[in-house]
């Protein structure tokens, strides 16, 4: 979403937790601001625990930092930098203030924890995760183009949840016009999930009248281009930091190829398919020593099916 997940905790001067607050989305109290509301009184010498550096700026709410200040606090601990460029230099504020300030606690697993939020933020651009599903031998179809089902209930079911945890699901005109989908987050009973990501087309070819993507049970936008990093831009300007890159393979190569995908989401059916039909087409790398190589975060079962998280190795 728009803000980051944020947990705080105030601790009095013995360390005993006095208070606890986070972030609930856009427009409502953020963490610090939360744990606070829990207390009458600051006690002298308390220290404000946060996952991120407290924001130093004006947005629906106020800075995170001032209100800090005014209350009284007298120590923050965080985790992870803020490097929005209007919302970070919370740390330096609190300090001219004279609250003493440590940071970097934890980074790590805050940053886990917040790297989508955080990646998106750096590179101005949202955070993209590519997916697709799979039999183990890299087959999105079978040659007669045939592709439902190869992952199981399991697998879909896990894809829709994550459907309702991203900000846009992005396809090419390709799909649209071959597999004609709605693109919505839905429970396996059916129903939709409360949170609808938007359902991007790119491409230049027209949506047909009466495709299921233009149904009324979440936003739709179409970019007429092929531009990668126009689309990110675009996508960015709409408040988007979270996309998902759901095909066809063509549209997902290109990502790959350019270096812009920060995640991966494989489901692995245990079938054979063989031909032409590939869930990733070329990259552009024709010796191995040009592999992309990727680094596994995730692996487990769903089902019959394998599941897979991986991220692009370090350099």
């Amino acid at each position: 979403g728009v803000n980051p997940q944020v947990g705080c905790v105030i601790l009095d001067a013995e360390g005993e937790i006095i208070a606890e607050g986070w972030h609930r989305g856009a427009g409502t109290a953020h963490a610090e601001v939360d744990a606070l509301s829990k207390l009458e009184v600051v006690p002298a010498g308390a220290t404000a625990v946060v996952t991120l550096e407290p924001c130093n700026h004006t947005g629906r709410t106020g800075p995170c930092a001032q209100a800090l200040i005014a209350a009284g606090i007298s120590r923050v601990v965080f985790a992870s930098s803020d490097p929005g460029a209007t919302s970070g230099g919370g740390a330096q504020t609190l300090r001219d203030a004279g609250v003493e300030v440590v940071g970097g606690v934890l980074e790590s697993t805050a940053s886990e924890q917040g790297r989508v939020w955080l990646t998106a933020n750096r590179l101005q651009r949202p955070f993209v995760t590519v997916k697709w599903a799979s039999s183990i031998d890299g087959r999105a179809a079978a040659n007669d183009g045939t592709s439902k089902w190869i992952s199981g209930e399991e697998s879909r079911a896990d894809c829709h949840l994550m459907r309702s945890e991203v900000d846009a699901i992005l396809v090419g005109t390709g799909t649209v016009l071959d597999d004609d989908p709605e693109l919505t987050a839905r429970k396996p009973n059916g129903e939709l999930y409360e949170h609808q990501p938007m359902r991007v087309v790119v491409g230049n070819r027209e949506i047909p009248e009466g495709a299921r993507v233009l149904n009324d049970r979440a936003e739709t936008v179409q970019l007429r281009t092929h531009s990668i990093h126009g689309i990110l831009a675009a996508l960015w300007q709409e408040g988007i930091k979270h996309v998902l890159i759901e095909g066809g393979p063509m549209v997902a190569s290109q990502f790959v190829r350019l270096g812009l995908a920060d995640q991966f989401i494989f489901y692995l059916a245990p079938m054979l398919l063989g031909g032409e039909r590939t869930a990733i087409r070329q990259l552009g790398i024709e010796t191995m020593a040009d592999a992309k190589h990727l680094e596994f975060v995730e692996i487990k079962t769903l089902g019959d099916d394998i599941f897979v998280r991986a991220v692009p190795r370090s350099a």
